[in-house]
């Protein structure tokens, strides 16, 4: 297992929280709290060892696409494919922005 703490600029505000997946079906939860910050602090636990520079790049086209929110992210990752692990990302934020 590997703990990986990143922190990213954020360039919009969302307000709420939001789970997406479950830890148990063997693919991950991602977890998010908004917060008037303007960073995003992430913390991931992964099962795939030496990973860091993976989620790094997900998250740097994250921000590319549409910008990051400030807040806090929990990711509890055990061996999501790149394109499912965006999706639960994009879950979270989506669900705060319309609640």
């Amino acid at each position: 297992m590997e703990n990986i703490t990143l922190s990213l600029p954020a360039g919009r505000r969302l307000s709420g929280r939001a789970l997406a997946g479950v830890v148990g079906s063997g693919d991950m939860e991602v977890l998010f709290t908004a917060a008037d910050e303007p960073t995003l602090t992430i913390d991931i636990t992964t099962s795939v060892d030496n990973s860091t520079a993976r989620w790094q790049a997900l998250f740097e086209r994250l921000n590319l696409i549409s910008g990051l929110p400030g807040g806090r992210l929990v990711i509890h990752d055990f061996g999501a494919t790149p394109g499912v692990a965006r999706i639960r990302i994009e879950q979270v934020f989506e669900e705060v922005s319309h609640a």
